[in-house]
């Protein structure tokens, strides 16, 4: 039995991507993605040293074009790196004591984050129309942001800075707006990815 590859023929089915050299390229170079974005000046938000940074962006687009198990590789590749000691966290931070700050939850949800939305990012390839898919992935990462970044987001600063819930709570609601719009961008961005190397996330074959 033959096979050739048909990235946009009807009736296809469609096969998870093994890992391979490419996977691991992808890897290293979102990876890479994510700590060149935390090279952006931060806006600082309030008095508890969490800035609004393009890092959130960057995962998420990660999230969306590589899927689970290889966006969860480039996170986790780029969070050991700046624990090692190297100078890729938001304001050149680097080693353990990140995770003593009050960032440190939004930190954590990097990497919980990606695994979610990049198997979300998975279903929303293999079941939503092409015309649609913009929508579906702002939804499913805004969801992502709500449910996962944010909740973990609060409750470092509980940890950390030792705030009340409601006290975390509402220094969160400051990073919603930036969210919203960098989902938009990370939306539009995985679509258009997606687009030009429709077999970049899945690898539809057509048995002949």
């Amino acid at each position: 039995m033959s096979q050739k590859t048909e990235p946009t023929a009807p009736g296809t089915s469609e096969k998870r991507r093994t890992w391979d050299a490419q996977s691991l390229a992808l890897v290293a170079v979102f990876a890479a993605l994510i700590a060149a974005s935390a090279l952006a000046p931060g806006i600082p938000v309030g008095s508890f040293g969490v800035p609004i940074t393009l890092q959130t962006l960057a995962v998420a687009l990660t999230a969306l074009v590589l899927g689970a198990s290889r966006a969860a590789a480039a996170v986790g590749l780029y969070l050991v790196l700046g624990f090692a000691g190297l100078p890729i966290f938001s304001g050149g931070r680097a080693g353990l004591q990140i995770l003593a700050g009050g960032s440190a939850g939004y930190i954590v949800a990097f990497f919980v984050g990606a695994l979610v939305l990049g198997a979300l990012a998975q279903l929303v390839v293999r079941r939503a129309s092409t015309r649609r898919r913009t929508l579906w992935f702002f939804l499913a990462a805004t969801a992502v942001s709500v449910v996962i970044v944010h909740a973990f987001g609060v409750l470092g600063m509980m940890v950390n800075l030792k705030l009340s819930w409601q006290a975390a709570f509402v220094a969160d609601l400051a990073y919603y707006p930036g969210d919203i719009l960098k989902n938009v961008v990370a939306a539009l961005a995985a679509t258009a990815v997606h687009r030009a190397f429709p077999d970049v996330l899945v690898r539809r074959v057509r048995r002949a």
